[in-house]
């Protein structure tokens, strides 16, 4: 029988826009004057989530630049955004090439997101008996989450700092089930994607009308045959609110627009680890990623020859650090890197 596997598929382009704003500051250029920051932070934070999560392999989504079928069906998807910055468009497609160059699994699926990528890639795997974990800075995979999925929830602090959500943890953080998730979504809705959710129905609101309704369609039959257990959950306020002819239709058109497509042809036999270490060395060493190219190269390619580098030699004094070297780390305990089961 064979052995389950583990898929790291990462959301590309939450990855890169935050660490396109958590990096600017350095202002990080190629030499002949491309920015890079960005792509230089999802670099070093996939290499530090692999080295915790020991994934099979590593598969990359990407939104497609060019075409939406959200936005075709839905015009007001995503309408009041700002176009993005052409620096950022620029390592988006940067980041994408690399990541190739590198041998990693990419998806930028016509018409659709990196989402639907996220979404294609869980159902596959599932399919199979394997696991799944997503890494994103974004709450839309929190309804993926399941036996088979956990979410790598990127938070300020990096990946050493951020949550894998569990079932059980996704429960203590928001108070609903994965599978209740949608509709809690639906119901508060998303600014940032210009979905106003129904009014005056907030989280706390909505996590306790489904814990005790379970769904929003069930709340919505209830009050119409009366209201009685809504007012119960959420009191007579809240429940005159959801109760207007404006909420069903909100959550109705929300529930649709952020339905993930699971369906995508992506390709699970991509970006298998080990990879190529003269790609790996070649890639981090033209972006000027020196620190982190011994643990890329340990934790990607499986290969620990190259010693880190020691600090530059202080030319006013002549003296330099003595090499040292250091017993191997010992392995984190599973139970800290990653509770798969």
């Amino acid at each position: 029988m064979a052995v389950p596997r583990v898929v790291l598929a990462v959301d590309g382009n939450s990855i890169v826009h935050r660490s396109f704003h958590a990096q600017a500051r350095t202002g990080s250029r190629s030499a002949d004057g491309r920015p890079r920051w960005a792509v230089r932070g999802l670099l070093t934070q996939l290499v530090a989530a692999v080295d915790r999560l020991a994934p099979d392999a590593v598969i990359v989504g990407f939104d497609d630049p060019d075409s939406s079928v959200r936005r075709r069906r839905w015009p007001h998807y995503k309408a009041q955004r700002a176009p993005k910055p052409a620096s950022l468009t620029e390592q988006l497609a940067a980041a994408a090439q690399l990541l190739r160059e590198l041998g990693m699994g990419v998806e930028v699926p016509p018409g659709w997101e990196a989402d639907d990528v996220l979404a294609s890639v869980a159902h596959r795997a599932r399919a199979d008996g394997d696991t799944t974990v997503i890494m994103t800075s974004d709450r839309d995979a929190f309804g993926l989450i399941d036996t088979h999925t956990r979410v790598l929830r990127i938070i300020n602090g990096g990946v050493e700092a951020s949550p894998v959500l569990t079932p059980q943890r996704l429960m203590m953080l928001l108070g609903v089930h994965p599978e209740q998730y949608p509709d809690f979504a639906a119901l508060r809705g998303d600014p940032a994607d210009n979905l106003p959710g129904v009014r005056g129905i907030g989280p706390r609101t909505a996590a306790r009308l489904l814990t005790a309704l379970g769904s929003a369609r069930e709340a919505f039959a209830d009050l119409d045959a009366g209201g009685h257990r809504v007012r119960a959950a959420i009191g007579p306020a809240a429940a005159a609110r959801l109760a207007l002819p404006t909420a069903q239709p909100a959550w109705a058109l929300n529930r649709q627009v952020m339905t993930m497509c699971d369906e995508l042809d992506v390709d699970l036999a991509a970006g298998r680890l080990p990879l190529d270490a003269d790609g790996v060395r070649d890639v981090f060493a033209r972006q000027d990623l020196r620190w982190t190219s011994a643990s890329a190269l340990r934790v990607l390619a499986h290969d620990g020859s190259e010693p880190p580098p020691l600090p530059p030699l202080p030319l006013e004094t002549g003296w330099a650090p003595r090499r040292r070297s250091y017993p191997p780390l010992p392995r984190r305990p599973v139970d800290t890197q990653l509770t798969l089961f």
